[in-house]
């Protein structure tokens, strides 16, 4: 596992973000682990983060692959600005852009109305490349509606990826993966700085989890992981 994974997975443990023991999730599931991203809510924390998603970039994407990192409101919105500010520390200068939950004003008349009202930040043009960072993906519903706004807003967009935190690599209510559903209807990859596999290996290998708190993720990724964590849990 590389290096910057392995901090994230200790930066996650030290902030509070990642929770080990028995948490209800909004799906009614009893989660051994749980993961917060709220808690990165003051300028350290941020900062790291940021260099976190821009390490994970930079081990995924050449730098002449897009031209604009995208924050979908609102999670996304200060990991975009992170992001692109760590990534100008790595000499790697790009916009950043995010939309509003609501227009600034009226008369969308015209594409270029419609950026003045919906979009902050870098402009989108005709043929940029887009690359998304988002904190999780669940259903995928706030980057789809990021999608369908820039579609409007400017034509033949590519979109190069999604970053995100972490990727729980489990099936939905309706028993279907939401991230292998997101990649095939955008064709966009997911790309996490880590996954719960990742996770699990560095907290056994570390003694940071007991054999208790393992056989608890184990079970239940063996009920509800996706069909690449059942290939690999025990």
């Amino acid at each position: 596992m590389e290096e910057y994974k392995e901090e994230f997975i200790d930066f996650l443990l030290r902030k509070g973000a990642l929770g080990i023991g028995e948490f209800e999730l909004r799906s009614g599931r009893i989660s051994p682990y749980f993961i917060n991203t709220a808690v990165f809510n003051d300028g350290e924390s941020i900062a790291k983060v940021g260099d976190f998603y821009a390490r994970t970039i930079v081990d995924n994407f050449r730098e002449e692959d897009y031209d604009i990192i995208f924050g979908p409101a609102y999670k996304g919105i200060p990991l975009a600005v992170a992001t692109a500010i760590s990534l100008q520390h790595l000499g790697i200068n790009k916009g950043f852009s995010f939309n509003r939950k609501e227009p600034k004003g009226y008369g969308e008349a015209t594409k270029q109305d419609k950026q003045k009202n919906w979009i902050v930040g870098y402009e989108i043009k005709d043929g940029d490349r887009i690359l998304m960072v988002d904190d999780v993906l669940t259903t995928g519903g706030t980057k789809y509606e990021a999608i369908n706004l820039l579609n409007d807003i400017a034509d033949n967009l590519e979109y190069v990826g999604l970053v995100i935190a972490v990727d729980r690599q489990e099936v939905g209510p309706d028993g279907k993966d939401a991230i292998k559903q997101f990649e095939q209807k955008t064709g966009m990859p997911v790309i996490p700085i880590v996954n719960i596999l990742e996770i699990k290996t560095y907290l056994s290998e570390e003694g940071k989890i007991s054999e208790a708190e393992l056989k608890g993720i184990d079970d239940y990724l063996k009920k509800y992981g996706n069909e690449e964590v059942k290939r690999w849990v025990k």
